[in-house]
């Protein structure tokens, strides 16, 4: 189960920006959880062109594309010194022969690799005689479409970006022009200085030394039409309608109003348009690794306690507030206490499991969503009787489980404490021995777990 924060919200995903790592949906991250959390950009890539010939009535496959032409920047890429973070801006150019996720560009589709490759060289050279020149040459020619927001692309070591890609940006230096290769076409980047703040953020907070958090913190989220959410097309209809001007004087009320200790959760139902929590005043817990645009983890994590500030990111201010801890909940009856009271037996366990849910605790599939809580009590209780007796767990996930991710498949999945899955679920795998099963709840429902390995 991926962090239940992974598809809650349009606005807090890393990514605006394309090039990004395609990975599997893991458990119930695909579900659908929440308010739509698909990124705000379609990706970077330009499709696929698969050739194929026929004759005499029976098809025979046509000659394989040529090597690409390695023009990687290969004296960058064998640095051993890497940046913590790092801001890039690139022009993304592809070929027709290239297989690569996402719809063909048109340009693309006209052009061989000897030209994509000459021409991503000619691009690198106009950059190295005048860097500043990148954002014309981005809006000129770049394939990326969520490079063409204008906003840079922010790389940690940990960001979901194709691995060619965060190779070279992480090791070149300001103002650097390198070129690499990744399924999506050559890559000409540029690191760029870090963006100035605004002036209305909250600079003194931001100067601040992180923490590690996790914290929890909410938020009303302000944008205005020339965001690069908004230009995206995914942003509230208000803020299609806003200039900076006025979102600057909504989010500098709404700050006053938070300092004066007004209500948040109003405050949110009122001004707010993140949807996965304009509407439930849901809080966000924010650690250093969690999947959210680095501005709001920037101010998030640097907060104290029942502090506010302000931020701006791609999709707009950000009027922040830490709150509190939320009390542990109670156990739900169906859970294996026992097992969860017991110290983590393994760094690294090997699951597979099952996820039902009901009406009030579900994923999206329609069988949880209409199923009550005595038809899921008596459901666990036959999945747990028939794992007993011995009965292997890949049918009865094919059967029965709406984790979308590893339901048909019967797919494992490897737990650590540092992975990318919601506490309860990593809390009962690294506690259980191998063979042993058990029941823990989560957001997305009641997930029957059994270790492999």
């Amino acid at each position: 189960m991926r962090t239940h924060h992974t598809v809650v919200s349009l606005l807090l995903l890393i990514g605006l920006a394309g090039c990004q790592k395609a990975s599997k949906d893991k458990p119930a991250a695909g579900s659908g959880q929440g308010s739509g959390s698909a990124t705000v950009s379609t990706g970077s890539g330009s499709g696929s062109a698969t050739a194929s010939a026929t004759g005499s009535g029976s098809a025979a496959a046509a000659a394989a594309p040529a090597e690409p032409k390695d023009i990687d920047s290969k004296d960058i890429l064998a640095r051993t010194d890497l940046a913590p973070l790092v801001y890039v801006k690139h022009v993304l150019i592809g070929w027709k022969d290239l297989a690569r996720p996402g719809k063909p560009d048109e340009r693309a589709a006209k052009r061989t690799n000897e030209e994509a490759a000459a021409f991503a060289q000619e691009v690198a050279g106009k950059l190295k005689a005048n860097p500043d020149s990148i954002d014309a040459l981005v809006k000129e020619s770049s394939e990326d479409p969520g490079a063409l927001t204008g906003e840079p692309y922010t790389v940690k070591q940990d960001t979901p970006f194709v691995p060619e890609f965060k190779n070279l940006a992480l090791r070149l230096k300001e103002k650097e022009v390198g070129i690499v290769k990744t399924n999506f076409g050559y890559h000409v980047i540029e690191r760029i200085p870090p963006p100035p703040l605004d002036p209305l953020e909250s600079a003194d907070i931001l100067a601040r030394p992180a923490e590690a958090g996790p914290v929890q913190v909410q938020h009303v989220l302000i944008g205005w039409k020339d965001t690069p959410a908004a230009k995206a097309g995914r942003a509230d209809k208000r803020a299609l309608a806003r200039s900076k001007e006025d979102a600057d004087k909504i989010a500098k009320d709404v700050l006053a109003k938070v300092r004066a200790k007004g209500d948040m959760a109003k405050l949110m139902k009122e001004f707010s348009e993140d949807p996965g929590s304009k509407d439930s005043a849901r809080p966000y817990p924010v650690s250093a690794d969690a999947p959210l645009v680095e501005p709001f983890k920037n101010l998030a994590l640097r907060l104290k306690l029942n502090e506010a500030g302000l931020v701006k990111s791609p999709f707009g201010w950000h009027v922040m507030k830490r709150i509190p801890p939320p009390p542990p909940p109670p156990p739900d009856p169906l859970e294996s206490v026992d097992i969860l009271k017991r110290e983590p037996v393994t760094a690294k366990a090997k699951v597979k499991h099952i996820l039902l849910g009901w009406k009030e605790v579900h994923a999206e599939d329609p069988r949880g969503k209409n199923r009550d809580r005595a038809t899921l009590e008596k459901m666990v209780k036959s999945v747990l009787d028939n794992l007993k007796k011995g009965t292997h767990i890949e049918p009865l996930m094919a059967d029965l489980s709406e984790d979308p991710g590893s339901a048909t498949s019967g797919e494992s999945y490897d737990v650590t404490a540092d992975a990318s899955f919601v506490e309860p679920f990593k809390k009962l795998s690294l506690r259980l021995k191998v063979g042993e099963f058990g029941v823990v709840k989560t957001d997305f429902g009641l997930h029957i777990i059994q270790r492999i390995e």
